[in-house]
């Protein structure tokens, strides 16, 4: 197979544990590739600045995609590009959540709008992020303009499960419906997906996709192997995801993006074993 340039690495789930926190193995792991000459990109569901955290860590210096490649910016987190939901797709996705009795957020490239901070999972994403939400008691024309980003959310898994397939089948091409955790289903985009993001990196970095590997845990990832010429599935994968990866390591609790880069990525970055 080709050599390997550039991996790109979903955040939650994959680059930092359950407790989001990026180990000193993740960091190491991280220096290994560029000593070797293997960039290091991040996606995530995430907006930017929600990954600001990450980006002295890791020495990132490339473009980073947030809101599943909804927008790109530098590592300064000025931005170089973005992509906004069609304002009648936002306004769909919004009621249809509601409809199954999901709670909604809205973000918009600067923002994370709510209408209940006591709601599920807010608190623990703030904490996450690194940023607080603005409560809002409607959602109104001038956000939905402005809407790079529908989550739905709720604690019910398979209701979750459920309304991405009805989304999805609803909104057809006006806009892409993944779930990138359990309790989370995002819209984005048609255009802003993680399968997206690969194709945006590779013309940006010049680095054709089959040089690329790539590395996640969820659903939304899976647009992301298909896109890439190598890629890797985490332990706490499903069954389903891990069937559609190159290889699988362990879980994001057992070092598994330190063990994948060691294992998996710099044998084919033109090295004899790891490093």
């Amino acid at each position: 197979m080709a050599r390997i340039r550039l991996l790109v690495a979903d955040v939650d789930g994959t680059l930092v544990t359950q407790d989001k926190v990026l180990t000193e193995a993740a960091k190491a792991a991280a220096r290994d590739l560029r000593t070797h000459g293997v960039r290091l990109a991040i996606t995530s569901g995430r907006p930017p600045r929600g990954m600001r955290m990450l980006i002295e860590p890791l020495a990132l210096d490339g473009a980073i995609a947030g809101f599943n490649g909804g927008v790109f910016a530098n590592p300064d987190l000025s931005v170089i590009s973005s992509r906004t939901l069609e304002p009648e797709a936002a306004r769909q996705a919004v009621r249809m959540i509601r409809e199954h009795g999901m709670d909604a957020w809205l973000y918009t490239e600067e923002e994370w709008l709510i209408r209940d901070r006591r709601a599920p999972h807010v608190a623990r994403e703030a904490w996450t992020v690194k940023f607080d939400a603005r409560v809002v008691p409607e959602f109104t024309d001038a956000d939905l303009v402005h809407a790079v980003k529908i989550v739905g959310v709720s604690d019910d898994h398979g209701l979750v499960a459920r309304c991405e397939q009805e989304l999805q089948q609803a909104l057809g091409k006006a806009a892409s419906a993944a779930r990138s955790q359990p309790y989370y289903l995002d819209v984005t985009h048609p255009q802003a997906n993680k399968g997206e993001v690969v194709r945006t990196l590779s013309h940006m970095l010049d680095i054709p996709r089959e040089e690329i590997a790539t590395i996640g845990d969820m659903p939304n990832d899976v647009l992301m192997f298909r896109e890439s010429g190598f890629s890797i599935a985490m332990g706490n994968a499903s069954d389903d995801v891990k069937s559609q990866a190159s290889a699988t390591t362990s879980s994001s609790e057992e070092e598994g993006f330190a063990r994948a880069v060691r294992e998996l990525i710099l044998p084919r970055a033109g090295l004899e074993g790891g490093a």
